[in-house]
């Protein structure tokens, strides 16, 4: 299972914004190789998505089946956010869907849609209930 932590506006080549969805994986517990102790940490990746920024809002907390796995990719730069330190990756975490039957597939479909439409409808009630207290 991933869950939907956040969501991030961005921009195509030709200027046209859109929306990702970030997930992340369950908790996995790594061994430092420079001290020697574990450390707590998930996988996280990034979903495009054709949702307006409200419905990426209401998708927060949304679990779904799949996983985040690790990826080859050609060779590209990496800022580290907490030292600024630039380093060279040849990978990148990508979201794999949970495919292991076609009856396993419709059941977990099902999960999420209804998950789906239940927040949508939350937020699409709490947003008309702001807009009558206006």
């Amino acid at each position: 299972m991933v869950r939907i932590v956040n969501y991030q506006k961005r921009q195509t080549e030709e200027g046209k914004a859109f929306f990702v969805l970030e997930i992340q994986s369950g908790i996995e517990m790594v061994l430092s190789a420079k001290t020697g102790q574990y450390y707590a940490t998930a996988k996280r990746a990034n979903i495009s998505s054709t949702f307006d920024e409200e419905t990426c809002k209401a998708l927060i907390g949304t679990d779904m089946p799949g996983n985040i796995r690790k990826m080859d990719s050609e060779p590209y730069e990496y800022t580290v956010k907490e030292t600024g330190e630039i380093i060279m990756l040849t990978h990148r975490y990508v979201y794999q869907p949970e495919v292991n039957s076609p009856s396993a597939t419709s059941s977990n479909k099902g999960l999420f849609e209804n998950d789906f439409a239940t927040r949508v409808e939350n937020f699409s009630r709490s947003s008309h209930l702001a807009e009558m207290s206006i």
